[in-house]
């Protein structure tokens, strides 16, 4: 999926600049002049935003704050920048402790603001292999049965073949047996790479 540089500011001529010193810097952009055109294109979206939110904390309407809070509830996890003047400082840094990934005062620099791009960028690719791996985990561990789930919780645990065999009340032959079905099913060649997919299913998809 593309991903964009998302700007929402009521001042124009910041909507602007922003616009023409980042696409001039090779990035695709979108503005818009307040939160709510913002939350009408994600009306029905099957997806998320994907890319980075540049957010002015103080906007007519739903302020830049309060959009981020609405994002995280819908769970649209996206990095968000904040731009600030001057005393809208204490509100940034209460985003940030929410996931918020940082906040530029007014005037900033073209190199200040492209550094900050570059990071929220990097940490959305990151989450979204984050989110792909894990539901790709998922998905190959729905393939086990209840027995075989046993077994593999088991095995995660670091229990021996005749632990497993005494813990369930079956030979160490049919531990066995589950054991190479698990493999199979989950694609994985060696133990350690089984027990990176079961780990990889049950981490939280986002982290803050």
């Amino acid at each position: 999926m593309k991903e964009f540089v998302y700007i929402v500011d009521d001042d124009e001529a910041v909507r602007d600049s922003l616009k023409w010193l980042l696409e001039g810097n090779g990035y695709s952009v979108k503005v818009f002049e307040n939160a709510e055109q913002l939350l009408d294109t994600q009306a029905g979206q099957e997806h998320s935003l994907t890319g980075c939110l540049i957010l002015d904390v103080r906007m007519p309407g739903i302020t830049g704050i309060e959009l981020h809070d609405e994002l995280l509830t819908k769970k649209i996890n996206i990095p968000v920048i904040f731009i600030t003047g001057h005393g809208s400082v204490t509100l940034a840094v209460k985003s940030m402790k929410k996931g918020a990934i940082d906040f530029l005062e007014k005037p900033f620099s073209e190199e200040e603001i492209c550094k900050l791009v570059d990071g929220a960028l990097k940490k959305d690719r990151e989450s979204n292999d984050k989110k792909e791996n894990n539901l790709k985990a998922q998905c190959l561990l729905a393939k086990l049965t209840p027995r075989e789930n046993q077994v593999l919780e088991r095995i995660t645990a670091g229990r021996l073949n005749k632990q497993i065999a005494d813990d369930l009340n079956i030979s160490i032959k049919t531990v066995e047996a589950h054991r190479a079905n698990i493999m199979t099913k989950v694609e994985a060649r060696t133990v350690a790479e089984l027990i990176k997919i079961a780990l990889t299913a049950t981490e939280p998809a986002h982290s803050s």
